[in-house]
């Protein structure tokens, strides 16, 4: 199936062929391999902003405030919220969806769940894909918001341009403020529910994390001390209410503020090579993932390996050694 018809009316802006095909890159890996092959040229002008944050810290209610200042401003926003799989059905369970419901009339908002179905990294497989689809539909602005995630869930920034990670008082001890990872992807520091009392600690906190700590994620790939002096992005940091939209303007002179320097020639060229190659590693590590399970099932010569490893006449890296050689990509 060529899905021509739904790409044709993808480019013409039909929101219905959007969520079609989303649909279809979650469900197929073969159909999202076809539908990203006829779209590609279409993609690479949207801006990817993240949001990612802790169960609670209110990522959907922020997200629903800063979608109205982006629509405010003439922007075409597509928001992609990752929830947790139902145990049931596979699918997602829409809490996100269901907060963000003032968005609903905004004819310049495309809302979709998704679930990761199993996906560490706090995004679901089809993800990228899915960003490419709004991407070709006309989005301006592209905002994933990530499951509730813990300090391992880091695969946000291997996608989105900005990184918005969400804090809130009273969530965590102070130790929660230096840890490494979640907060070492970080482009802009959130601490949502300002009213709240501890919300001038926890911003002490973030500020003394980056002083003992300060990671640029922007480094180049080779090594190159001068691209790494030139291009160094510290961290901001910025309280808000999203219920009231208090502080949202500086939040949003913030993320373009970050778009900007991102936007520069070299720092760019760094964000496509990584991203390219992250995504071509997730789409060979799930080709070749499925070529094993499938050899798995079918070669009698595993039988053997196995019975060899069970009588510990084979070790299980050297069974390992010996499939590769079955799939001939050694």
């Amino acid at each position: 199936m060529a899905y021509s018809d739904l790409i044709d009316d993808l480019l013409k802006r039909n929101p219905r062929a959007a969520a079609k095909l989303i649909t279809k890159v979650e469900n197929d890996f073969e159909a999202a391999e076809q539908i990203i092959n006829k779209i590609f040229k279409y993609t690479g002008n949207a801006y990817i902003l993240g949001i990612t944050g802790a169960p609670g810290c209110g990522k959907s209610t922020l997200i629903s405030t800063l979608t109205k200042l982006f629509v405010d401003n003439g922007k075409k926003v597509g928001i992609l919220a990752v929830d947790p799989t139902s145990p049931l059905t596979g699918g997602a369970l829409l809490g996100d969806r269901i907060r963000m419901k003032e968005n609903f009339s905004f004819k310049d908002v495309f809302i979709r769940s998704m679930a990761n179905r199993g996906q560490l990294g706090g995004l679901a497989r089809a993800t990228e894909d899915a960003i490419k689809i709004l991407d070709a539909y006309g989005c301006d602005i592209i905002i994933v918001e990530t499951v509730g995630v813990g300090q391992s869930e880091v695969d946000i920034f291997k996608s989105a341009q900005t990184v918005a990670v969400l804090l809130v008082a009273g969530l965590g001890d102070d130790i929660q403020a230096i840890k490494a990872g979640i907060m070492e992807i970080t482009d802009i520091f959130v601490v949502n529910k300002m009213d709240i009392p501890g919300a001038d600690k926890k911003v002490a906190e973030i500020q003394q994390m980056l002083e003992l700590n300060l990671n640029y994620k922007y480094e180049s790939n080779n090594d190159n001390e001068d691209f790494t002096n030139k291009y160094k992005w510290a961290p901001e940091i910025v309280k808000v209410n999203s219920k009231t939209g208090e502080n949202f303007d500086i939040f949003l002179d913030l993320i373009h503020k970050h778009q900007k320097f991102i936007q520069k020639k070299e720092i760019f060229a760094n964000y496509q090579i990584n991203r390219i190659r992250n995504e071509t590693f997730q789409i060979l590590k799930h080709k070749i993932t499925k070529k094993v399970e499938g050899l798995l099932r079918s070669n009698s010569e595993i039988d053997k390996y196995i019975k060899l490893v069970m009588d510990k006449s084979m070790d299980p890296y050297s069974m390992a050694n010996l499939i590769i050689k079955l799939l001939g990509i050694e």
